[in-house]
């Protein structure tokens, strides 16, 4: 379908004779004597491109440009100015105008204005798709998200084994039905209100807590028999298993699995009787043992962290949970990146000491390069004061390329090597600072390096939405700055990123 464009000027001579022009180009051309007039057809044949002369009696071209983009209809508007028009006309692009030519029109100009429109059109079109893309897989995800949840929640409550779960400090926060059959409290009297060593002995208590910090080689508590003194006060017979759960390398909270015996062990005192019963009861325990294994692999096999339950593993139970949040936070940054990406923002220039930027992105990111063996160092320049720029600008550029930097190295793990991420920050001429990320990690091919700022290309898999460094180009361009890459495979990385800053007023 040809690209639908509006002319709009009083001359009526010139106007024919460029619509002219543009139609043998392919155009579909709208003609209007008035800025009135032009927004007539406007509203009835929804162009693409507007072009529009800044000076005409009545309605001008600006004014035109700004009832234009009041309308629902994208359109893109090309204005068209004389000798002595040319601060109105770098006015019209804060209105909104893709582009501006001066009279008169040579076709190589106009040429070049209408491919910027045009590509700016096509581009809008497709963050649009992407935007409803996502934002339906934001709704699917969150529709999934509540529905695991709710599996989840029926889950424990329909658990055959009593199940008291506590946060780090051993205040219990779940505790379900079976728990209540065994222990004989309702929940109101112990939810949020008691702690894990009012409900377990306290030679119990201590081989739990024996396990709190051994979470490097997540070992659980294997199992074994107990007795737990219920409300009445009577001994009740339990099998018990406990798991502490981490993330980070710190404690987040404890789950206690708890199996009735009592009528176990009212079988076993029944098939003692006599060798027969014992050898049926020995049979139906085994039937009854695999049956509940089936049972608990339909409840629990469509989500790891039922697993993680039903077989009381720690690593599956907090891989789920890790995954759970891993989810959450992709959307979160695809979300944030698209919308960083697709709307338009001004640069602020406000105090700040970019030293103490970087030092900040190296501190939130040191915890995940050293879990992985990876060595984060800083090398700010002393010569780098308070300045004016664009902190959150910046900090999102350095925690992009950062993390990036220690996934690279990450990736790599060849035994033996040694990995390190330097985050530098130089002072340079003409108020430019230079800001360096060098990492010796896996480092790129020239196609890789050629592809890495195009949308949704990601070297990480499922783990990266591609949009990191699409958006961090974005910024530093924002920022009137720049951005090189200097890569080899094998060897490394680094990116080298020059931002402009103002001095600050004394």
């Amino acid at each position: 379908m040809a690209t639908k464009l509006l002319l709009i000027d009083d001359e009526t001579a010139s106007t024919s004779l460029l619509a002219f022009s543009l139609k043998s180009d392919g155009y579909e051309v709208l003609t209007a004597a008035s800025g009135e007039e032009g927004l007539e057809i406007f509203d009835r044949e929804l162009p693409d491109i507007v072009i529009t002369d800044i000076r005409m009696p009545g309605m001008d071209g600006i004014e035109v440009l700004k009832k234009i983009k009041e309308r629902p209809h994208p359109a893109e508007v090309i204005i068209i100015t004389g000798h002595g028009d040319i601060e109105n006309a770098i006015d019209s692009l804060k209105y909104g105008a893709s582009d501006f030519i001066n009279k008169p029109v040579r076709a190589e100009n106009l040429a070049l204005a209408l491919q910027r429109a045009e590509n700016k059109l096509d581009l809008q079109a497709k963050l649009d798709a992407y935007t409803k893309d996502l934002e339906q897989e934001v709704e699917t995800v969150t529709h999934e998200l509540r529905m695991q949840s709710n599996f989840l929640e029926k889950l424990i409550k329909t658990s055959e084994e009593g199940i008291v779960a506590t946060d780090r400090i051993f205040n219990v926060i779940i505790y379900n039905p079976a728990a209540e059959h065994i222990l004989g409290y309702p929940a109101k009297e112990i939810l949020h209100r008691k702690k894990a060593k009012d409900l377990f002995s306290q030679e119990l208590m201590r081989k739990y807590q024996a396990k709190r910090h051994d979470y490097q080689k997540r070992k659980k508590l294997d199992h074994f028999e107990t007795h737990l003194k219920n409300s009445d006060g009577q001994l009740v017979p339990v099998r018990f298993t406990g798991v502490f759960l981490y993330e980070e390398g710190r404690i987040m909270g404890s789950v206690a699995f708890l199996e009735d015996l009592r009528e176990i062990k009212r079988l076993e005192k029944e098939v003692l009787m006599s060798e027969r019963l014992a050898t049926v009861g020995q049979t139906v325990a085994g039937m009854a043992h695999g049956v509940k294994n089936i049972l608990h692999g339909f409840k629990g096999g469509s989500y790891l962290m039922e697993v993680g339950f039903k077989k009381n593993d720690t690593e599956k139970l907090k891989s789920g949970w890790q995954m759970i949040q891993k989810n959450i936070a992709h959307t979160s940054e695809l979300v944030m990146d698209l919308l960083t990406y697709s709307k338009d923002r001004n640069v602020e220039y406000v105090p700040c000491e970019p030293n103490d930027i970087a030092a900040e992105v190296c501190e939130a990111l040191t915890d995940t390069a050293t879990e992985h063996n990876v060595r984060l160092a800083e090398e700010p320049d002393p010569a780098i004061g308070r300045v004016a720029m664009d902190k959150t600008s910046i900090h999102t550029i350095l925690m992009n390329l950062v993390s990036n930097a220690v996934d690279a190295c990450i990736l790599d793990d060849i035994p033996g090597k040694s990995y390190a991420v330097t985050v530098k920050t130089l002072l340079e001429e003409k108020n430019m600072i230079r800001f360096e990320v060098v990492d010796n990690g896996t480092g790129m091919d020239k196609e890789v390096q050629d592809k890495m700022f195009t949308s949704f290309f990601s070297t990480k898999g499922h783990r990266g939405t591609g949009l990191g460094l699409l958006v961090t180009r974005k910024l530093i361009e924002d920022h009137d700055g720049t951005i090189d890459v200097f890569s080899e495979v094998g060897k490394g990385t680094t990116f080298i990123v020059k931002l402009p800053f103002e001095e600050l007023k004394t």
